[in-house]
């Protein structure tokens, strides 16, 4: 059954989740591919901080429709990214604004992993494929970050999300489904 993920939360919550837990996020998230993780790291942005403290970014360059009576933006898509592209900047993101939850696909290096226990964070894989139903969780946008600078698919989007399914694959005790595994040699007579 899976678990209820509710954000924000806090590092010792976090600490709780292993990997192979599926999850349901429900509440506010941030959206960040490559353009906005080099930005993000390089920047202290109280606005985006604000957002994402104590909550999660989502890998995803999402489809962004406008309504054209209303002016507010809805998702119609909304599928992972390959996060490893975010490696060199995601230690550095999840240090600066407090975030607590990586969301993508594939998993992510090294040094993110270290991240993720040293700062009481998860990652947390997304099943790519599934734009459209991903999208469906999306229950309203409250804010975007760099659009005119960025644009529709790399700017920052801040989200409320429902239900949204997840497994972590990465945890905050240094498991992670994604490293190399080394074949265990069969052991010498002795």
């Amino acid at each position: 059954m899976p678990r209820t993920l509710e954000l924000p939360v806090t590092a010792e919550a976090i600490r709780e989740l292993r990997v192979g837990d599926e999850v349901r996020v429900h509440g506010r998230i941030i959206t960040a591919r490559e353009a906005a993780h080099r930005w993000l790291a390089r920047t202290d942005e109280p606005m985006v901080r604000a957002w994402a403290d104590g909550g999660l970014v989502y890998h995803c360059g999402p489809v962004v429709a406008r309504d054209p009576a209303t002016g507010a933006w809805r998702f119609v898509a909304a599928g992972p990214s390959a996060s490893l592209r975010m490696e060199p900047w995601e230690a550095d993101v999840l240090a600066r604004y407090g975030l607590r939850a990586v969301l993508g696909k594939g998993g992510m290096g090294p040094r993110t992993r270290d991240a993720l226990q040293r700062h009481g964070a998860v990652y947390l894989h997304a099943v790519g494929g599934l734009a459209v139903t991903l999208a469906r969780h999306v229950t309203r946008v409250l804010g975007v970050h760099l659009l005119d600078e960025l644009g529709i698919t790399e700017a920052v989007w801040h989200v409320e999300v429902a239900d949204l399914p997840a497994v972590v694959t990465m945890d905050a005790h240094g498991d992670d489904l994604h490293a190399p595994r080394e074949a265990a040699a069969p052991a010498e007579p002795a």
